[in-house]
């Protein structure tokens, strides 16, 4: 038995060993920091006092990285502040500021670059121009709790975004703020990604997902944006639980993006002043275009120039279960194909439908059209828009109303919902 515990005895003794090498290095100042991160062995903790420290950084070796109050790099409007090539690195408590603004050569507050997998960024400060955090080709990041700001007085698609990962595998992307950057995520050819709790403000797009797949995101909130959540050439995005208020262009964009769920969302205020429904520019609840094989349900899509808008072979989706409430046009769909948009026995809640429940199972007796034959006249043919008022316009569109002819083309909701969806259903967490 003594001979047996004598390899384990001696395997403690070498662990302990090992992480005994591990030091806690206090430092002042920039060169101070230049040769700590020089000198730094795997598991070291350099933790900065406060003060500037001012130049580009970088972190060769699995290290921690804290900052005491007000520990602030300053990196002096060149290139990158933090440039991160080691695995396991954990970033926590930091000021970082005034990098540059060169989106080519991807200056950014951190940058990942291979290697750097499994970096733990947490609750620090960025400002400046460039990108706030981008990675590529790495592993598992984790970046929470930070707050990033852009540039402003730049022009929206000049300012670098955010959080901009390409080529990564399952990052981890939780209750940061973000703000006068371009989007608030980008990811591109990312897989796995999970992205909750942010809040998106004055900028692009929160979350641009470009060729991804199997992502999910939930409990985001955007405000005061061109668009919310745009979901590009991507497959099996599980969006739900998230807010968009106040947008330009859109709450939900669906472009050539198929296989997805997209459940108890909110867009609502979606208001383009200078634009037209006879245009296509105006703000829409959810666009949908040329998206294929998707669940749309659960979602609200109120107060905007139009709740659902549908175009270039956006057809073959499931809507059910959606409040489409108080929007200037509800539906927009030019196609030439008839949809119904319900699913085994339940449809949507539609504001305006008035039609009756005799037999008071919920579900209106009345198939919904929410637009008729004309609405696709004036849309295809604007300058038609100062006939819609007219009698005649007026009088044929009570005649289709009251006879409900057989529709060939458009929208039809078979079960509409006589009332509104439960507003519980906007609570959830990841899946």
């Amino acid at each position: 038995m003594k001979m047996k515990l004598r390899p384990l005895l001696f395997w403690l003794l070498y662990i302990t060993s090992f992480n005994s090498w591990a030091a806690l290095i206090r430092v002042t100042d920039t060169d101070a920091l230049t040769l700590a991160l020089s000198k730094a062995q795997n598991g070291d903790t350099l933790l900065l006092a406060n003060g500037v420290y001012t130049g580009s950084f970088r972190v060769t070796q699995s290290i921690n990285l804290q900052g005491e109050v007000g520990a602030t790099l300053d990196a002096q409007y060149q290139g990158s502040a933090l440039i991160v090539t080691a695995a396991k690195v954990r970033i926590e408590g930091l000021n970082i500021r005034h990098w540059g603004k060169d989106l080519y050569y991807r200056d950014a507050g951190i940058l990942l670059q291979q290697g750097a997998d499994k970096v733990q960024i947490k609750e620090n400060h960025f400002v400046g121009d460039g990108f706030g955090i981008y990675g590529e080709q790495i592993y598992a990041p984790e970046i929470v709790g930070n707050s990033i700001s852009g540039n402003g007085a730049m022009y929206v698609l000049d300012r670098g975004d955010g959080i901009y990962l390409k080529q990564v595998v399952a990052p981890q992307i939780h209750k940061n703020q973000l703000i006068f950057v371009r989007d608030g995520v980008y990811l591109e050819s990312v897989t796995r990604s999970r992205i909750s709790e942010n809040q998106f403000t004055k900028l692009q797009y929160g979350i641009h997902y470009m060729y991804t797949q199997a992502d999910e995101a939930w409990q985001n909130q955007a405000i005061a944006v061109d668009g919310g959540y745009a979901l590009m050439n991507s497959t099996n995005i599980y969006l739900h639980h998230n807010r968009v208020t106040q947008a330009r262009d859109f709450g939900i964009l669906l472009n050539i993006t198929e296989s997805s769920h997209v459940q108890a969302n909110v867009a609502s205020d979606i208001h383009n002043p200078k634009g037209t429904v006879e245009l296509g520019n105006e703000g829409k609840g959810i666009f949908i275009y040329a998206a294929q094989k998707n669940r749309i349900e659960d979602n609200e899509f109120s107060q905007s120039d139009t709740g659902i808008s549908m175009a270039m072979g956006g057809e073959k989706n499931r809507l059910w279960h959606n409040r489409i409430i108080a929007n200037q046009t509800q539906v927009k769909y030019v196609g030439d194909t008839q949809l119904e948009w319900s699913y085994q026995g339940q449809g949507n809640y539609w504001s305006e439908y008035q039609g009756w429940d005799l037999n008071l199972d919920g579900v209106g007796d009345l198939a919904h059209r929410p637009n008729d034959s004309l609405d696709k006249l004036f849309w295809l043919y604007p300058e038609a828009k100062l006939l819609m008022e007219s009698p005649v316009v007026l009088l044929l569109r009570w005649v289709e109303r009251q006879f409900q002819p057989q529709m060939t083309t458009g929208i039809s909701d078979s079960f509409p919902l006589m009332q509104s969806v439960s507003p519980a259903l906007i609570d959830g967490g990841p899946q």
